[in-house]
């Protein structure tokens, strides 16, 4: 395997690690006013991931940086493109973040009240955004030879995009609730189980559309076997939530998200980028990457920490296993 096949692999596997562990803290962000019923509810909530939640976007900051030092075509065209989407993610990203720190520094109602509805908003809206981006990306978008986009905001918004986006909401807010399943106990843990199960049916019928219209769109040997593997994950998942088993199913959620991911990436090789209107101005994994000395130093850094990472998450992972309870937000507040 040469260097810009190794590094567009290391980049897409950078993205399967950050939406499917992000992506359980979207779900979970966005299951407040669904299992929130009251103040120490939505504690609890939030408490499911606050040991995790900033470790998790680490993965979208690592994948930005590997995307701009060996692919920066890539990085130019698609951050100049999706300039807008991008920014409006970013935005949301800080309040969600900005939230979770200061939502417990005023015991009044109407605060809470606010910074909740921050951390719904900035939960939903990348799960959303990152969807229609990455289903451009599968389309193709308008270049010119230089490989700027020539489009405007609106040819983003084409049917395909806003049912991927749509889709990675869901399946985000799925999998968030089958992880609030997986570390909670008692009637929240019941709700969960509930709501998990009747959302996964939807995200089932909305899923399955998805995959059928990027056979479509575009599609490949590889990327039509990840897409059934998605879907018979998908299936699964749900039916082990129905059936109590809630860590069979948050790890089928995370194999869906993987396979889906992973189809998109193996659907648009050896593009990066693919041109709608000329197939000639497409970026591909060659004329896009960076020099064979710059993606031989970042192939030995990669082979230093990436483990070092995954190692400490691991770690992080297995100190806050515990369940959370209302016993556990009540016993703190004294």
């Amino acid at each position: 395997m040469d260097l810009p096949v190794l590094w567009f692999a290391i980049v897409g596997l950078f993205f399967v690690g950050y939406f499917v562990l992000d992506g359980f803290d979207f779900g979970v962000g966005m299951s407040l006013p669904f299992l929130g019923k009251d103040d120490t509810d939505r504690r609890v909530l939030i408490n499911t991931i606050g040991p995790v939640w900033d470790l998790n976007e680490t993965w979208v900051i690592v994948a930005g940086a590997c995307l701009f030092a060996a692919f920066p075509e890539w990085y130019a065209t698609m951050f100049s493109g999706f300039y807008l989407a991008l920014l409006l993610i970013l935005a949301a990203l800080i309040a969600r973040g900005v939230s979770f720190e200061y939502r417990h520094q005023n015991k009044h109602a109407e605060w809470k009240r606010r910074f909740d509805l921050m951390i719904i908003v900035g939960s939903a809206l990348p799960s959303f955004l990152w969807g229609v981006a990455f289903g451009n990306v599968v389309r193709g978008i308008p270049m010119d030879a230089g490989h700027n986009y020539t489009g405007t905001i609106f040819d983003l918004l084409n049917p395909f995009a806003l049912l991927t986006g749509l889709t990675t909401l869901l399946v985000f807010f799925t999998h968030g609730v089958v992880f609030v399943a997986l570390k909670t106990e008692g009637e929240i843990r019941e709700r969960a189980k509930r709501l998990a199960t009747r959302a996964g049916i939807v995200t089932i019928v909305v899923g399955a559309a998805f995959l059928v219209a990027m056979a479509f769109v575009r599609a490949t040997p590889a990327s039509l076997v990840l897409s059934v593997v998605a879907a018979l994950a998908l299936v699964l998942a749900v039916l082990c939530t129905a059936w109590g088993k809630e860590g069979r199913a948050f790890t089928l959620m995370a194999i869906t998200i993987a396979a889906v991911v992973l189809a998109m990436f193996t659907a648009i090789f050896p593009n990066v980028m693919p041109a709608s209107n000329d197939p000639a101005n497409s970026l591909n994994v060659y004329n896009a990457s960076s020099g064979s000395y710059t993606l031989t130093v970042m192939s030995w850094v990669a082979l230093i920490f990436v483990p070092l990472v995954l190692a400490y998450q691991a770690w992080t992972y297995w100190v806050f296993r515990k369940r959370v309870s209302r016993a556990h937000i009540a016993q703190a507040a004294h």
